[in-house]
């Protein structure tokens, strides 16, 4: 996945081409260079093999639609930046002004430069004296990538409203799916019919937030995991952001994304330039092979975390702001004895962190908790074998906060009163050089101290009235800038180190974040029930070793539900595995099937981290079926869950998906030892002696699961045989 602030390519001063064919890891983009003043895309989708020049004619020619009754004289052609001047007449690409002058463009092709897998188009308009380059590339895995960058080449300054990159639909895409949620129910699916006008998602939180939705997608009604058309977008960016579906009555349908901009936000002066984030497009029969695509590009990333995930503890709800060294040492031993290999302090160790209401920005170790600084737990932690971490909350400020009192204008807002506060606490703005300096260097200053191996990085709140200066002028985006160029600083100085996006659990995850950081948190929610859903439509974009998924203590903190162990463990084993639990109250037998659960992990993670993430399209809502398929299909893990009691007693059969059709896998329900034990009501016919079935038999026929309790689960694992 390209790196964002990567330059757009250089366009070629060449003849332009009438057509164009990009092709990369499955995906097949083919582009009209002729038929309008601008590029169309007239397929999105899947390989269409090797086409020839007179084939590329044809197709072209087959998209052209006719002039009807009652329209404009040409109808219009959605093209990569459809403008009112080419006869579209709803959203247009590129939104904008002169003060009031040059509201409608007429941007035409001039050059464009083509390789296989990638093309840059270069649009002009002398009037407008506008210049706008949109770079396309097709990914490794399929991914479509779109990044535009528009320069003013005017006297006069040029506002920028909106700039979005389209992504055309095929026709049967009828189907919108987007997610939405809260805090501690985040990323929760919803679903409507695709119909003639727009649908609409924004994030004006300063960050996507937790109920933004992780992507756009439409396909044929009733699209699934398992199967049927579906293609998606997501837009990589931390900030404020627009998704829009839009069907016209000409029969085209689109998916629009980009950054969502603050009036006056991108005022470009003669020979400045703005460049949006990437848009990525994804499809697939059905949303596990959309989402394939994402985690395959992230996976073959060089920075992408190679090395196997550790098992994480985090202090929080051990300790919450309860900070002292022997306890924490006893809950360092308990860790290491089952299992933990990183160790991490969470919120309260720095100067005046009694509670949440006061010190954000005060990044120094309190010398009253800490008299001997963070030192003798460290040294204590990596005695036992764990790497150390720690919590910090870099991009807020406590007005209760020695820093807050020196620098009140480091703190963002409108006007000279203060924004409305979230979490007793405000927003420090980072685009201030001064302000962005003091953080780089209370950082540094506790990374060149300490051996901290891992940064929880959180963002507790969302943007209100994000901006700076005595007439509050908006400042959203160039803190979004500031903070990924925070954040390449850090890893570039502190090789090694591994960052994790926290943002009130799951507020901030998107794959701007995510070229900087090595995992999120998925939601502060550890209820296993309301993970389910949570987890399934993360994974939509974020492969399963960069999303937190920890072990809960009996009773959950969020919903206060009371949990078995297994079902805990079982939920998050498709993750980055850890535990937020105070395990210095648990007896011994509890340690010991806590240790078993973590070592299930350890043997499993790396599949987890390489392969293919699966779930079944039951028939039966009260089931869930989801696992990990290996890349060579030779072996896959599911959890089987019994999600509420069901209509059919006992249930129908299972399928499993993912395996190759014609190979023959031995499938049996594994058993941890020393774990707990299994839940099932009475022994299965095929748990005694495990059943051998082909893959296309598991996909098809299936098997009977093993009958459990509401909310429990079982383990079953296939093994290819031959």
């Amino acid at each position: 996945m390209p790196d964002e602030g990567r330059p757009l390519v250089t366009a070629a001063s060449t003849a332009v081409p009438p057509h164009a064919h990009l092709r990369a890891g499955g995906t097949s983009v083919v582009l009209d260079l002729v038929s309008a003043d601008q590029p169309i895309i007239v397929h999105w989708g899947p390989d269409l093999g090797e086409l020839a020049a007179s084939d590329l004619a044809d197709l072209a020619r087959a998209a052209v639609p006719q002039r009807v009754s009652g329209g404009l004289d040409t109808t219009a052609r959605l093209t990569l930046l459809p403008q009112q001047s080419g006869g579209w007449l709803t959203t247009p690409g590129l939104s904008g002004d002169r003060a009031g002058a040059d509201f409608s463009t007429r941007l035409t092709l001039v050059d464009a430069d083509v390789i296989p897998d990638a093309a840059t188009f270069t649009l002009r308009g002398d009037a407008a004296a506008l210049e706008v380059r949109i770079a396309l590339a097709v990914g490794v895995s399929g991914l479509l990538h779109q990044r535009l960058r528009v320069t003013n080449l005017g006297a006069a300054p040029y506002r920028v409203d909106a700039l979005t990159a389209g992504f055309p639909l095929p026709p049967g895409a009828a189907e919108l799916l987007s997610t939405t949620g809260h805090h501690l129910r985040e990323r929760a699916p919803q679903r409507q019919p695709f119909t003639i006008g727009g649908f609409v998602r924004e994030s004006r939180r300063g960050r996507p937030g937790a109920d933004a939705t992780l992507l756009l997608a439409a396909g044929v009604p009733g699209f699934g995991f398992e199967r049927g058309l579906v293609h998606g977008v997501h837009v990589a960016w931390s900030g404020d952001h627009r998704l829009l579906a839009e069907r016209t009555p000409t029969g085209d349908a689109v998916l629009r994304a980009g950054e969502l901009l603050q009036p006056g936000e991108v005022l470009l002066a003669t020979g400045e330039s703005y460049e949006t984030p990437e848009a990525i497009g994804s499809w697939g029969d059905g949303l596990d092979e959309l989402a394939a695509r994402f985690h395959d590009e992230l996976r073959a990333r060089e920075a992408h975390p190679r090395r196997p995930r550790p098992v994480t503890l985090n202090t929080w709800e051990a300790v919450y702001f309860r900070q002292d060294l022997d306890t924490l040492r006893t809950l360092a031993d308990r860790g290491a004895r089952v299992g933990v290999e990183r160790f991490v302090l969470d919120d309260g160790w720095f100067h005046g962190r009694r509670d949440d209401t006061a010190a954000l920005g005060d990044w120094w170790v309190d010398a009253e908790v800490w008299p001997d600084g963070l030192g003798p737990l460290i040294a204590h932690v990596r005695g036992l074998g764990m790497e150390f971490g720690l919590w910090v909350e870099p991009e807020m400020i406590s007005p209760d906060s020695e820093l807050a009192r020196r620098h009140p204008d480091w703190i963002l807002r409108a006007r000279d009163e203060l924004p409305p506060p979230g979490r007793q606490q405000q927003v420090l703005d980072l685009s201030h050089p001064e302000a962005y300096a003091y953080i780089a260097h209370r950082l540094h200053a506790l990374l060149d101290e300490y051996p901290i191996a891992y940064l929880k990085w959180d963002h507790n709140r969302d943007l209100a009235e994000a901006g700076s200066g005595a007439h509050g002028t908006p400042r959203t985006h160039e803190n979004v800038l500031a903070l990924y160029r925070l954040l390449d600083e850090l890893l570039e100085r502190h090789p090694g180190l591994e960052i994790e996006s926290c943002a009130s659990g799951g507020a901030r995850v998107d794959l701007g974040i995510l070229q900087r950081t090595h995992r999120i948190w998925t939601s502060d929610c550890l209820d296993p029930l309301e993970r389910l859903d949570t987890q399934r439509y993360t994974g939509l974009i974020v492969p399963p070793e960069m999303m937190g998924a920890h072990l809960t203590s009996p009773v959950v903190h969020s919903t206060g539900r009371s949990v078995s162990l297994p079902f805990s463990a079982l939920t998050a084993l498709f993750g980055h595995l850890g535990i937020e639990w105070n395990l210095t109250a648990e007896d011994e037998t509890t340690l010991a099937q806590i240790a078993a659960w973590v070592e299930l992990y350890r043997e499993h993670r790396g599949l987890i981290a390489t392969g293919r993430r699966v779930h079944a399209d039951l028939a039966d809502p009260a089931l869930d079926l989801r696992g990990t398929v290996a890349r060579d299909r030779s072996r896959a893990v599911y959890v089987h869950t019994q999600v509420r009691t069901s209509a059919l007693h006992p249930p129908a059969p299972i399928t499993l998906p993912g395996l190759d059709p014609d190979r023959r896998y031995r499938v049996s329900i594994a058993i941890p030892d020393g774990a707990g034990g299994y839940l099932g009501q009475s022994p299965l016919a095929w748990e005694a002696a495990p059943v051998t079935m082909t893959g296309r038999a598991a996909a098809s026929v299936g098997l009977r699961p093993p009958v459990l309790q509401p909310q429990a689960a079982a383990l079953i694992d296939a093994v290819a045989v031959d």
